[in-house]
């Protein structure tokens, strides 16, 4: 039984990179942008921030996916989602969508703006083994039903896990995955303090994406804007904000310790696993009903 809390330093930065995805959406990579840049179960993390309706207008057009859960989480802007499965949700400010591709999924997320800011990120993250091949699933969450919290200094807000500040414990919409993921969303005025306890063998990290970090007690060391901040095993998280305040969020989760094989949006454990999922998707059996 621990009886004593470790803070957690700074690992190591993963620097977030220019890029582009579906059919020209720009966007800033973080994890996921080389295979020694996951954090186990994460895959991949991207923010999409911009006010020209040229860098986001062509959205991601039907797309398949294998293997994984995909989470996207929008600040700003309106996107619709709609998949094969007959689902069709409208994501916009403060909202998530969480899919859980499973055994084969085919959606699209279009813009419904033409002009305005869009911003918000995309986090990938891993299924085990044993739930790579179950069905699909889609979960639309309201910005209603993520629980914001007020506390000195700052506000949260959770959108998976539990939140806890002081004796205060918050559930978020989302429980009870195998990778058991904290996903928090939390503001910081200059100079202010966040706390939070994480379970010793979970990965972790924070991303700022407005403002910057100083992470650890005793020897704190700066995370900048759109940077990932890995942070080194323990029982506790903390950190403060720069002069200018932070906004970041924290990502914690359960290792699975397993073999990644990866081709695109397909993410199984073999490379013959791979070879099987293109073949499914080729031959549309992606789109058929399982057996």
């Amino acid at each position: 039984m621990e009886t004593k809390s470790q803070v957690r330093s700074l690992q190591r930065i993963i620097e977030a990179i220019a890029t582009s995805d579906g059919a020209g959406v720009k966007l800033r990579r973080s994890l996921g942008r080389g295979q020694g840049t996951r954090l186990d179960p994460f895959l991949m993390l991207d923010e999409f921030s911009s006010d020209n309706p040229g860098d986001y207008i062509a959205g991601f057009p039907a797309h398949p996916h294998r293997g994984f859960e995909t989470v996207t989480y929008m600040l700003d802007g309106h996107m619709r989602h709609e998949d094969h499965l007959g689902n069709q949700g409208d994501l916009k400010g403060g909202g998530v969508q969480w899919m859980t591709a499973g055994r084969g999924i085919v959606h699209s997320e279009m813009p419904q703006q033409e002009q305005g800011r869009m911003r918000g990120f995309q986090l990938w993250i891993n299924l085990p083994a044993k739930e790579k091949m179950k069905p699909a699933g889609y979960r639309d969450i309201q910005p209603e039903q993520i629980p914001v919290l007020e506390f000195e200094g700052g506000r949260a807000k959770v959108i998976a896990g539990t939140l806890q500040v002081g004796e205060r414990q918050v559930p978020g919409p989302i429980q009870g995955l195998s990778t058991d993921p904290l996903y928090i969303d939390i503001e910081l005025a200059p100079g202010a303090r966040f706390s939070h306890p994480v379970r010793h063998d979970y990965h972790a990290f924070v991303y700022p994406y407005e403002g910057s970090l100083q992470v650890g007690a005793d020897a704190p060391r700066p995370v900048g804007t759109h940077q990932a901040g890995v942070l080194s095993a323990g029982t506790q998280v903390d950190v403060g904000a720069g002069p200018e305040g932070a906004r970041f969020l924290l990502l914690a989760g359960r290792p699975l310790n397993e073999p990644i094989a990866q081709y695109g949006p397909f993410v199984m454990n073999t490379s013959e696993e791979i070879e099987q999922a293109i073949v499914d998707f080729q031959s549309g059996k992606f789109v058929q009903p399982a057996m």
